[in-house]
């Protein structure tokens, strides 16, 4: 077995980690399907409402959980030999491959703006998804709508027919719902729309035994739409939350690197413990590598040195890093993660050749505005007017008073621009209050995109904060990369 080379290593980190890339265009495939521990209940059948912010893993785990051979994967990580035994159907997601059972987002809005009732249009497509005779032969979905409503009693004789026929074949069916911050502009008619899924959800829980729907939802989304049913309480009962924990985001790094395909990676593997081999070129790391905070950053140490400086002083690489990505509710996307580490590796072999570890720290430094801007992407297609609220605080050094960024709101016309942006196909649901400063500051509290310093002191952490040239007295200033 030969040792890694420096040269190996900056290579691997330069290839295995790439460009960032999104959700919706990354798709999950049998060698790099990472399973954190802390994601198992995101995938089991019986957990209805799967909470989390962008870049957390929905859409991944979505598509991961509608391909029977990445459920196969799943199923052996997490012990759950139940997902072998269940199809997914999707009930709602931003795909539109594949003549989909769902009405797309703008089919939705003309629905709800012609007095479609939630609780009407759902009941509907959970009946087209099942693939019920009466409802998909119809041309259109205001057919569909007006069949189910007129068809009521028709409703739960199809549920009980898709739940006997999936009980005959010993599975479970899961309605998929994604993407659901595209459901409608308007955050109150999203909210609304939201809750009529919850309570479609729930019924199909309550009265079959084996259908069961998927909901990923942003937490706040979740928060905001009303339960006001009967028996809406036992939805929280039956939900989780993807969050990464940083051992899940050194594992994640250390599996796309031991599962590229190379020379590099190979040795990368011989030189980190006793990999698994599973076939077909996928290899799963020693658990050590996954768990084990001193064994973790041991490994990262090599890769990056022990401190971002000649010495401790200014900080250690294995905590300095994801501290510096998190947002305001201290979580860290994993795409920004990889990106970050990726981009280090190339700045390092650009700029810092000779050095004697894979990454510079001046390299990691230099490269959190990368990542500062692929999270600001992702805040972009969920949250554009969130986006809008904080890049009318460029020029700006944080900390903030309250009044300072109320008066940059109002002097930079923020609320006709969020109407303007929330007109667009792309703009995502809006604010719950958008002409109320206050509120719109607790609102980006609530989503971690700013942090409060008391009452009055408005924050903003670093990987936003970079993106939008905004100052900090003493922090990490935003460099060309």
């Amino acid at each position: 077995m030969s040792e890694p080379t420096v040269h190996d290593y900056r290579t691997l980190l330069t290839q295995a980690l790439g460009t960032p890339t999104d959700a919706d265009t990354e798709a999950p495939d049998f060698h790099t399907l990472f399973t954190p521990s802390s994601h198992r209940l995101a995938l089991d059948p019986d957990v209805t409402v799967v909470r989390g912010f962008r870049g957390t893993g929905k859409t991944y785990w979505a598509k991961a959980l509608t391909d029977p051979e990445l459920r196969g994967i799943a199923a052996d990580a997490y012990m759950m030999p139940r997902l072998r035994r269940t199809e997914v159907r999707t009930g709602f997601g931003t795909d539109r491959s594949n003549s989909p059972a769902f009405p797309d987002t703008r089919t939705i809005r003309g629905l709800v703006d012609a007095g479609v009732r939630p609780d009407e249009l759902w009941p509907a497509v959970v009946l087209n998804v099942l693939g019920t005779p009466a409802v998909r032969q119809l041309p259109n979905w205001t057919e569909r709508v007006r069949w189910t409503r007129e068809n009521f009693e028709a409703y739960g004789d199809a549920l009980q027919q898709a739940d006997q026929e999936t009980r005959n074949r010993k599975e479970t069916l899961v309605l998929l719902f994604d993407g659901l911050e595209h459901l409608h502009p308007d955050r109150r008619q999203a909210d609304l729309l939201l809750s009529g899924l919850f309570q479609t959800a729930l019924e199909l829980r309550l009265t079959t035994g084996t259908l069961r729907a998927k909901i990923f939802v942003r937490p706040d989304m979740y928060d905001s739409a009303p339960k006001v049913f009967a028996d809406a309480s036992k939805l929280g009962a039956n939900a989780t939350n993807l969050v990464w924990s940083r051992e899940n985001l050194y594992g994640l790094l250390f599996h796309k690197l031991g599962n590229h395909d190379g020379p590099e990676a190979k040795k990368f593997r011989e030189a980190t413990g006793d990999w698994r081999a599973e076939g077909d070129g996928r290899y799963l790391p020693p658990v050590a590598l996954l768990a084990d905070q001193e064994q973790q950053e041991k490994v990262f140490i090599t890769l990056a040195g022990p401190f971002m400086g000649k010495d401790r002083r200014k900080g250690h690489t294995y905590t300095w890093v994801p501290n510096h990505l998190q947002d305001g509710k201290g979580q860290v996307s994993p795409r920004t993660w990889l990106s970050t580490l990726g981009k280090a590796a190339r700045i390092t072999s650009e700029r810092f050749a000779g050095h004697p570890v894979p990454l510079h720290y001046d390299a990691i430094s230099a490269s959190l505005s990368t990542a500062a801007s692929v999270r600001v992407a992702e805040l972009k297609d969920d949250l554009g007017w969130a986006a809008l609220a904080v890049e009318q605080l460029e020029g700006e050094q944080v900390p903030l008073q309250a009044t300072t960024v109320h008066y940059a709101w109002r002097a930079g016309s923020l609320a006709s621009k969020v109407r303007a942006l929330l007109e667009s196909e792309k703009g995502g649901s809006g604010p719950r209050n958008l002409d109320d400063p206050v509120a719109l500051v607790q609102e980006l509290h609530d989503l971690g995109v700013v942090t409060k310093r008391g009452p009055d002191s408005v924050d903003l952490p670093d990987i936003y904060r970079l993106a939008f040239d905004i100052g900090r007295r003493g922090g990490v200033p935003r460099m060309p990369v």
